[in-house]
C-alpha cells in the first residue's frame, strides 16, 4: 500500500523554484560543463593562455549567474515561508545564505 505524504507550505514553494529559478539555473550549469569541456581540450591542444583563462572565466560567469538565481529563489520562496514559522531559524538561514553569496 502507498501512502502520500501532504506537501509543506515549504515544499509548495521548492516546486515554484523548481518551475521558475531552477530552468534558468540548469541552463547556466549546462553552458557551463560544455565550456568545461572546451577548456580541457583547450588545455590538452595547447590553445593560447589567455584564450583558456578567459574560457575559464566564462564558466566562473555562468557558475555564479546559476548561484545567484538559486540563491535568490531560495530567499524569495523558501526563507519568505520559514520566516512565517520560526524567526530564530531563519535568521540563521540568512546568515547561511550570507555566506554562501560571498
Amino acid at each position: 500500500m502507498c501512502y502520500t505524504i501532504p506537501m509543506s507550505n515549504h515544499a509548495r514553494s521548492h516546486n515554484n523554484l523548481v518551475t521558475a529559478e531552477k530552468a534558468k539555473a540548469l541552463l547556466s550549469v549546462k553552458k557551463a560543463a560544455g565550456t568545461i569541456a572546451k577548456v580541457q581540450q583547450m588545455v590538452e591542444n595547447d590553445a593560447y593562455c589567455i584564450d583558456i583563462i578567459q574560457q575559464i572565466d566564462a564558466v566562473a560567469g555562468l557558475l555564479q549567474s546559476a548561484k545567484k538565481t538559486l540563491l535568490s529563489g531560495h530567499l524569495a520562496h523558501c526563507l519568505a515561508d520559514k520566516l512565517k514559522e520560526d524567526k530564530g531559524k531563519t535568521i540563521e538561514e540568512l546568515i547561511k545564505v550570507y555566506n554562501a553569496a560571498r
